[in-house]
């Protein structure tokens, strides 16, 4: 390091710093793109309701609950989850309605539609992190490789966090044909790591791309964006829209609930499956992600407010991300689907399922936990008593904010 060295400015030297991983930053004609979206206001995205993007409540408080070592137990899976082995010959006849999903754990699903691959999400990487060596690692493997996934129409990204956008699994795809949809930003990321710009779809809220007969909308969302610790709010994120001559599904990625779900389902629903966040929700951060109540809701919204088509939930069961019990989201999901009268599809991670045919329901991630608590679902005698999950504390935590 000169002499000179020492008079740059900070935020010079920590960039230098910053691996690959970090991705790239929008510039040029990219960032004039996005100064020029209604939704870019005062040098950030905004959301379409308003959202603090901050964990709130008492740092103290927080650090009890998740490092308590009781808690911390329920946070991973008892044993192996059982990964269904997904092969060729699983996903090789197209699927006999036209729609197929299959869930690869977390937000990452493989839509079959109307003759078309879908990938939505793909995370195929070890750990959702910058780092190789640190971060939230798998809690079980990937179903099978990317290389035996087959050919893929177009990858789909909702955002650019480590658990939805992944360096090396983004690699491996740049070198196939297949073609990418993202938010308005996403893209510097996916240049950088090797995607040509004439393979992109770079969207913004209610802009629709085609590929092979195929429209992707990108749909408005409830979240935040960011890799580093510093998040300035210049890549958008969006829920998605993929509709061809015969059905039409959702991804929500990662979202709050907020009554835009409405709006969305009157336009472009309803749908014959929808894949909604359910996990790495907290009190803490009410706004970004939604519990498995809120999820259902959504569904229901977007719906035009009644039961209809299969919702898949996504953003659990994968990584370690949130307080609550690994195996909540699929509980309180399942009890939510219940009281709805909606029918929920519960697939092991790799198991192929066709919406109109017969669902997997079974609650396999049962033999993996202790019977949990149900706070959602307080007695007359528990609420009465308070004896029911603490508020948050107000004020702010200072914790990095990628979820």
């Amino acid at each position: 390091m000169t002499g000179a060295d020492y008079l740059l400015p900070l935020r010079t030297k920590l960039r230098s710093l910053r691996t690959e991983s970090f991705g790239a930053d929008p510039a040029g004609s990219r960032m004039e793109r996005i100064r020029r979206s209604p939704h870019f206001v005062d040098g950030a995205f905004q959301n379409p309701v308003g959202a603090r993007i901050r964990p709130s409540g008492s740092t103290v408080e927080f650090a009890k609950t998740y490092f308590q070592k009781e808690q911390r137990a329920l946070r991973t899976p008892n044993g192996a989850v059982p990964v269904h082995p997904t092969t060729l010959a699983d996903l090789a006849a197209p699927p006999v309605s036209g729609l197929r999903l299959t869930w690869m754990g977390h937000s990452s699903v493989l839509a079959e539609i109307d003759g078309r691959r879908i990938l939505f999400d793909p995370v195929w990487g070890e750990r959702c992190s910058p780092f190789p060596f640190a971060g939230p690692k798998r809690l079980h493997p990937t179903p099978l490789s990317l290389s035996a996934l087959g050919p893929v129409d177009a990858v789909v990204i909702s955002h650019d966090h480590y658990d939805h956008l992944d360096l090396p699994t983004i690699r491996a795809l740049a070198g196939t044909d297949t073609v990418f949809a993202v938010p308005l930003g996403v893209g510097a990321h996916l240049e950088r790591w090797g995607v040509p710009a004439a393979r992109m779809h770079e969207l913004d809220w209610n802009e629709t791309a085609t590929v092979g007969g195929i429209s992707l909308t990108a749909t408005p969302a409830r979240h935040f964006c960011g890799r580093g610790l510093r998040n300035g709010q210049h890549t958008l994120w969006a829920s998605w829209v993929v509709a061809g001559p015969e059905h039409r599904i959702y991804h929500s990625g990662d979202t709050g609930y907020f009554p835009g779900f409405r709006d969305i389902g009157a336009e472009h629903g309803p749908f014959d499956a929808t894949m909604i966040q359910i996990g790495a929700y907290s009190e803490y951060w009410p706004d970004i992600h939604m519990t498995p109540a809120e999820g259902m809701r959504a569904h229901l919204d977007l719906q035009g407010g009644r039961p209809h088509g299969v919702l898949l939930p996504i953003h659990w069961g994968t990584f370690n991300l949130a307080p609550h019990a690994w195996a909540e989201p699929g509980e309180w999901t399942k009890d939510a689907g219940d009281e709805a009268d909606q029918p929920v599809a519960f697939p092991r991670p790799g198991e192929p399922f066709e919406p109109a045919g017969i669902l997997p329901v079974e609650p396999w991630w049962r033999a993996l936990s202790p019977a949990l608590a149900r706070p959602w679902r307080l007695s007359g005698e528990q609420a009465a008593s308070g004896h029911g999950p603490a508020p948050a504390a107000r004020g702010d935590l200072d914790l990095a904010g990628e979820r």
